[in-house]
This record gives C-alpha cells, structure tokens and sequence, in this order.
C-alpha cells in the first residue's frame, strides 16, 4: 500500500495509490454513492423545439 502526498478528495487523508483518488475503499464507496445518486448531477436546460417556439409565438399574438 503506497501514500501519496495528495489529498482524498471526499476527507482530506493522503491519498492510496490502490483508491486513488481517494485514501480508501469507504471514501470510493460513498463517492460512488453520491454518483449513482444523482448527487453529482449536472442540471441540463435543454432549448425549446421549433414547434414550442411556434405555439408560444402564437399565444403572444392572440393575447395581444
């Protein structure tokens, strides 16, 4: 078991070259946790679709 002079990126222990980036298979896990949780999530705001953008225009037009 080798240590390196980084840091676990979830406790801040030096880091085990056998987990890296992590000091641990428990700081792995609950990483691994948090992804397949959702935790580390990106949240996407996709653009309206052509036909959206046509319905909207014309509500806009009828209320005016």
């Amino acid at each position: 078991m080798t240590v390196s002079k980084a840091k676990c990126t979830n406790c801040g222990k030096p880091v085990v070259t056998e987990y890296r980036p992590f000091c641990s298979k428990r700081c792995a896990d609950v990483d691994l946790s948090r992804w397949l949780g959702g935790k580390y999530a990106i949240p996407a705001v996709e653009p309206p679709d052509e036909w959206d953008m046509a319905a909207a225009q014309s509500e806009t037009e009828t209320k005016h």
